[in-house]
């Protein structure tokens, strides 16, 4: 019996394989790694284009006046895509513990840098010498073990031993400051901090935020505190971090002057060779919409300058050498430009990611000669790091067991709360999506039809703009007079919905079922196979590359959908007066919005798809709504009310789902979607359930 179920099963999977493939439109015909990039190259072009015109803009830097306006504009459209900043209040900091070593000391910290939000941290104190001392700010990486990282520790620990003040923290999902902690694993529920970061990423980003809204302000009052200490020498702060700690190290230095010298290590790279190699990393090193404010990594650079300023790099990083390379090249001739070369410089190490030996004695160097006024050429020697133990700040480990307070999620509902700018109408929404399908009429090629009994498949595809094909099918009844239409999408894909198309053919429907890009035989490859972040974010490259240039990747599938229209109205045999829209999963996002912005659509029906963005800032846990979001829509509107100004035209939900993919009760989404109807599917044909 258990062979012959699994010969069944074997049977019927090889069935369900040959009608897939019978389905596709261009796989076969074009090499599949053509058809899984076609997304990204639009995408790149578009990227490209807006680095281009950043460049011709920058090249215009030939004096301290050009250099002040950049610095200024730079500054200026950060801080506005993040959101702002939150209010400088009390920090309320206190030590908790002192480690006594002989040549250094080091304090265990805690400080708000929010009311209530808990901020746990090193500080490094010399035991030669007398102060007051230059100090070093050190923002972390995401490498394990938060603060008590050996390598963090070798360095921190030597400038303690060679006169500096030194200060490091726990950084977002890392170390004592888990924001998703579960106490039942003693871990975080999503176990790496950079899917923390991009779990927590989409939420800020649906209010207007970015995540480094947050983690840019706790270095900001880091370094409110580090200048707090009499220790401290206010007029030398030097600011060094390594991977996510180079990143704020960017960051930081670009906004606030009290930095006199900087050393990233191992990020600086530039966006077009980013989008080349590994992609947009974690939401925190992301901030929409980067290249269409006609910012890049050198400018990070240039909003530092004159001050000294050293890239360490390795060769071997996953950070492209090339565009950290080109990054110097373009900030060291604004340096030049204003007479001072000499405080630029980069260290290539041939080795790979890390704050490893070579960098960590060029930052000793870097940092003595413009800190203390000489090179400092001292070899490091070894040091005996702390356990994560031994620098907890807190009893238990954790902030939120040991402390409580806010966390990301809990600080994001309250922006949610305040921030509310309602849209009023259905243009507005139109306009702040930045949807304008394209005005030529779409190209459609035709490959062969395929006969299944009361209706044929033809086999076509679509171009709505130049660059983009999608596949199509079209379900055409043997049945004669003006035929009602039904535009199909799927984000599993057109061949995942080919029951339903075929139950909608047979019930005398015309069915145009569509992948649209990114989808189906357009899947995009994710450069994180292998990892957890699919599962959890989907096509996140895509959708990041999209934000970062101006338009959410949602958008371009809406206007997708909208050339399906028109090809299907124009099918002979077509009732143009009928013709309704019907999204599936994550496809109903576009198909609410295709229909709301075009009255062709005389009625809607989505499947399976999110009740709303607000249940996804509403869950500590949410996923693959990143290539649905728009940026800030939550203060302007939610999904409900896209549908309600569909109204008089029906709209029906079929099993509607929260931010998990999880089925909610049909009361719980009648609720939200008021004289909506909202049905079950059991085991009805798509037809049955359009009838009921």
């Amino acid at each position: 019996m258990l062979l012959r179920a699994a010969l069944t099963a074997l049977i019927v999977s090889a069935a369900a394989v040959a009608q897939s493939q019978d389905l596709n439109v261009l796989s076969g015909q074009v090499d599949g790694r053509e058809l899984q990039q076609m997304l990204f190259r639009f995408l790149r072009a578009k990227a490209a284009a807006q680095l281009e015109a950043r460049q011709r803009t920058v090249a215009g830097i030939t004096n301290t006046s050009n250099l002040e306006a950049r610095k200024k504009l730079v500054r200026e459209r950060i801080t506005t895509a993040l959101g702002g900043f939150p209010e400088r209040t009390p920090l309320n900091a206190r030590v908790t513990g002192v480690i006594d070593r002989p040549d250094h000391r080091v304090e265990k910290v805690i400080f708000e840098s929010q009311p209530g939000f808990y901020v746990t941290a090193s500080l490094y104190l010399p035991k030669a010498g007398s102060g007051p001392f230059p100090a070093i700010l050190f923002p972390l990486g995401h490498e394990a073990g938060a603060k008590a990282h050996s390598a963090w520790q070798s360095l921190l620990v030597t400038f303690a031993r060679r006169g500096y003040v030194a200060f490091a923290w726990d950084t977002l999902g890392q170390g004592e400051r888990i924001q998703l902690w579960d106490e039942d694993f003693r871990e975080s529920k999503v176990i790496r901090s950079t899917t923390e970061h991009t779990i927590l990423g989409l939420q800020t980003v649906l209010v207007g935020d970015g995540l480094a809204r947050y983690t840019i302000w706790d270095g900001i009052r880091a370094l409110d505190y580090l200048l707090s200490r009499p220790e401290v020498d206010k007029n030398r702060v030097g600011l060094t971090g390594n991977s996510g700690g180079g990143t704020h190290t960017a960051y930081i230095g670009a906004l606030d002057d009290r930095i006199h010298v900087a050393a990233p290590s191992c990020y600086l790279t530039n966006w077009s060779r980013l989008l080349d190699t590994i992609g947009p990393q974690d939401a925190e090193q992301c901030m929409p919409p980067f290249l269409a404010d006609g910012l890049d990594h050198p400018d990070f650079l240039i909003a530092f300058a004159p001050k000294p300023y050293m890239i360490l790099s390795a060769v071997r990083d996953f950070f492209s050498i090339q565009g950290a390379r080109s990054t110097y090249a373009e900030a060291r001739r604004v340096y030049d430009s204003i007479g001072k070369a000499e405080q630029i410089g980069m260290t290539e190490a041939d080795d790979g990611h890390g704050y490893t030996l070579p960098r960590r004695e060029a930052a000793y160097r870097w940092f003595g000669k413009w800190l203390k006024g000489s090179e400092d050429t001292v070899p490091e020697t070894p040091v005996d790091p702390a356990t994560e133990e031994d620098l907890w700040c807190t009893p238990t480990g954790q902030v939120v067991s040991a402390l409580g307070g806010e966390t990301v999620f809990t600080l994001n509902q309250k922006r949610f709360a305040e921030r509310q700018q309602p849209f009023s109408s259905v243009a507005e929404m139109r306009k702040f999506l930045r949807y304008s399908p394209w005005t030529a009429a779409p190209v459609v090629q035709r490959f062969g039809t395929i006969s299944r009994g009361e209706f044929e498949i033809e086999k076509l595809t679509i171009t709505p703009e130049p660059g983009i094909t999608l596949p199509a099918l079209l379900y055409r009844p043997r049945r004669s007079g003006m035929l009602p239409g039904i535009v199909l999408v799927s984000s599993q894909g057109k061949a995942s919905a080919n029951n339903d198309a075929a139950s909608l053919a047979e019930a005398g429907n015309l069915v145009l079922s569509i992948d649209l890009r990114g989808w189906g035989e357009l899947g995009a490859q994710s450069v994180r196979n292998g990892s957890d972040w699919p599962r959890y974010f989907g096509d996140f490259e895509s959708s990041m590359t999209a934000m970062l240039t101006g338009k959410p990747l949602v958008s371009y599938r809406t206007e997708d959908l909208a050339a399906a229209v028109t090809v299907l109205e124009a099918q002979p045999g077509a009732d143009g007066s009928r013709i309704s829209m019907y999204g599936k999963e994550n496809a109903g996002v576009p198909a609410l919005y295709a229909a709301a912005f075009d009255n062709r659509v005389k009625s809607l029906v989505l499947e399976k798809t999110l009740v709303s963005f607000e249940t996804v800032i509403r869950s500590k846990i949410h996923r693959l709504h990143w290539e649905n979001a728009a940026h800030g829509m939550l203060r302007h509107y939610d999904l409900p009310k896209a549908a309600s100004w569909l109204a008089p035209r029906p709209v029906r939900l079929i099993d509607p789902v929260n931010a998990l993919g999880q089925t909610i009760p049909v009361a719980q989404a009648e609720q939200l979607y008021p004289g909506i109807k909202v049905v079950r599917r059991r085991s009805e044909t798509a037809a049955a359930l359009l009838r009921n």
